[in-house]
């Protein structure tokens, strides 16, 4: 079979997980204007509708030579079933990662910091809600496990909402270690835990504070749960004893 004019330029067809230097595309609005602010991130191609071509060469007039104009349909054909691209996509990679220490560290005389971790939280909405509100209230960075994340690609970017640009994105091996590591650079661990005796109000959040949340139905793992200094619950007013994760997140970082 004859290969298209994107395979052929090494363009994925479709989204493919982070890896390396994976390509991928970026879409909607909020996600590919957050992303061509950013001098950091690549951008290889730009395709918008008709009806975007006026307001990106306002305001983006340095993109415009390789602003390309296409149809709705051409966009639905690259991107997963059901994507709301609002006609904007760009063809991007991942960005660099940044070591813990750089991101993280306290610094003399600055303000507090806050850092959120995330304990195999799968799903790339939830996920990219949690993005931006740590974006929204000056978290430092999202933490993730290698494993058991979602990639920082196409739907976590769109859930985010530009928040993938503002806010670092650390992925580690090792999540026992990194909340020592934490520990170590003088943050208060505290664990979110619906079954906690404790409620968040009683704690004082006043210090360096990684707030660690688990994934919905599971929690926090066991050995997670026993490096947290705090576990405290978010209390509710009925059975329903839990929030969802990315809700909770934004809660506690308010």
């Amino acid at each position: 079979m004859a290969e298209t004019a994107d395979e052929a330029a090494g363009i994925p067809a479709r989204e493919t997980p982070q890896s390396g230097k994976d390509r991928f595309w970026l879409y909607g609005w909020h996600a590919v204007t957050a992303a061509l602010r950013n001098p950091v991130r690549q951008k290889y191609r730009l395709l918008a509708t008709e009806g975007n071509v006026k307001s990106l060469t306002e305001q983006f007039p340095g993109h415009k030579a390789q602003l390309e104009i296409v149809d709705t349909a051409r966009i639905n054909s690259i991107l997963p079933a059901g994507a709301v691209h609002q006609g904007l996509a760009l063809l991007t990679q991942p960005l660099p990662e940044l070591p813990l220490e750089q991101v993280c560290a306290p610094r003399d005389g600055a303000e507090p910091r806050m850092v959120v971790v995330l304990d195999q939280v799968t799903d790339p909405h939830n996920a990219g809600a949690i993005l931006r509100s740590c974006a929204a209230f000056g978290a430092s960075a999202l933490i993730f496990t290698g494993h058991h994340a979602p990639p920082s690609t196409g739907v976590l970017a769109k859930a985010a909402s530009g928040a993938l640009e503002l806010t670092p994105i650390l992925r580690v091996s090792n999540l026992a270690r990194t909340l020592e590591q934490l520990a170590a650079m003088g943050f208060w661990l505290v664990g979110l835990d619906s079954e906690a005796p404790q409620p968040v109000s009683e704690i004082d959040l006043s210090g360096n504070i990684a707030i660690v949340l688990g994934a919905e139905g599971g929690g926090l793992r066991q050995l997670t749960t026993r490096k947290c200094d705090f576990l405290a619950r978010l209390p509710t007013r009925s059975k329903l004893a839990s929030l969802n994760v990315s809700n909770a997140a934004a809660i506690i970082l308010y």
